[in-house]
């Protein structure tokens, strides 16, 4: 399907590597933003460098934030406009992110993001993901202007966070398989070059799993440009598709049905396990993908995830129902055949 015109929208300018939160001042400045910034963070990140942050400008506000709500995110927006902020600049893992970019999408400024883990592809994309009782969603909203990603404090992060934001990476692989899938069954509109862009991310996030290791900034590196190349490719594409297929559906329907969830990009990690399998069978990639998350030290099992293997069965024969996106669920998996599925692959 052929789109007559297409709108991008994408970072403007984008920085990687070792001291760089010391430089997000003078990113600012070439953004030719001014007037008064709001700093947007939660008590950790907040601790480890929002002291860093706020000494590049004069005049910066703060709002800390407890947890990813809309009521949260409302309060961001009466933060910003209580201190007549002109930009937002967001400081911390997805949380921070996520609600800084809905709040500047609803006053209408924009946000700079500076993460300070390697948590997903949040920190560069234009989606947002807000929890509401036991349901989560994906809401559109610009992406940043701005990405300052220090590599220094990434590495530091907790590793899981960093085996998240990999895991999250590598299930791209199903997520465009499930848009591919949509476009020939359903007439989907596809993005070969965002589809290709993001098959490419997880590629690079497979080959490189050997040398992903905790405490190593290179880690941080790989794992930081492979995002931000997630982030761009859902841009390109103007939706969640190139990153966002069943493992998706699967995970979110966890956060709902399960007593205590695992880290989204661990779910989708495993979820993209168990959907690959269905796409290519037993003689597919669903082998390549788990022994990536081996490698970098990824739940690949139920266990793992500390989730009973009945919760991933009903996850994963009623994920279809999350959301009306067409994938390799179709309109539902039995349960003889999850059980099937979850056994031959290892999960459960």
């Amino acid at each position: 399907m052929f789109a007559k015109s297409t709108w991008i929208k994408l970072p403007r300018n984008v920085l990687v590597g070792h001291g760089v939160l010391d430089d997000v001042g003078t990113a600012v400045s070439e953004l030719s933003l001014s007037g008064r910034p709001l700093l947007v963070t939660s008590p950790t990140p907040d601790d480890l460098a929002g002291d860093r942050l706020r000494a590049q400008f004069e005049d910066a506000a703060t709002v800390t934030v407890d947890s990813a709500s809309f009521d949260a995110v409302g309060e961001v927006v009466e933060a910003a406009e209580a201190a007549d902020a002109t930009y937002l600049v967001a400081l911390g893992g997805g949380k921070p992110i996520d609600l800084a970019k809905m709040a500047a999408d609803e006053v209408g400024v924009g946000f700079v993001s500076v993460p300070t883990a390697a948590s997903h592809d949040g920190i560069v994309s234009g989606r947002s993901s807000i929890p509401e009782g036991d349901t989560r969603h994906s809401v559109a909203a610009d992406p940043p202007l701005a990405v300052i990603a220090d590599t220094e404090i990434m590495a530091n992060a907790p590793w899981e966070l960093t085996t998240a934001g990999c895991a999250d990476i590598i299930s791209n692989y199903t997520a465009v398989k499930d848009w591919r899938l949509a476009r020939r069954l359903k007439n989907v509109e596809y993005s070969e070059y965002a589809g290709a862009l993001s098959e490419m991310t997880a590629e690079m996030l497979v080959d490189n799993a050997g040398s992903i290791k905790q405490g190593l900034e290179e880690s941080a590196w790989i794992v930081s440009k492979a995002l931000v190349s997630s982030g761009v490719a859902m841009s390109i594409a103007g939706s969640s598709r190139p990153a966002s297929g069943a493992e998706h559906l699967f995970s979110h329907q966890l956060d709902r049905i399960a007593d205590s969830p695992g880290l989204h990009g661990h779910q989708v990690g495993v979820g993209s396990i168990m959907t690959e399998y269905l796409h290519t069978g037993e003689n597919g990639q669903w082998r390549a993908i788990r022994d990536a998350l081996e490698a970098i030290g990824a739940p690949t099992t139920a266990d793992e995830l500390g989730i009973d293997d009945g919760t991933v069965i009903e996850a994963l024969t009623t994920a279809h129902t999350i959301r009306d996106r067409y994938t390799i669920l179709g309109d539902g998996v039995s349960e003889q055949a999850a059980i099937e599925v979850a056994t031959f692959t290892g999960v459960v």
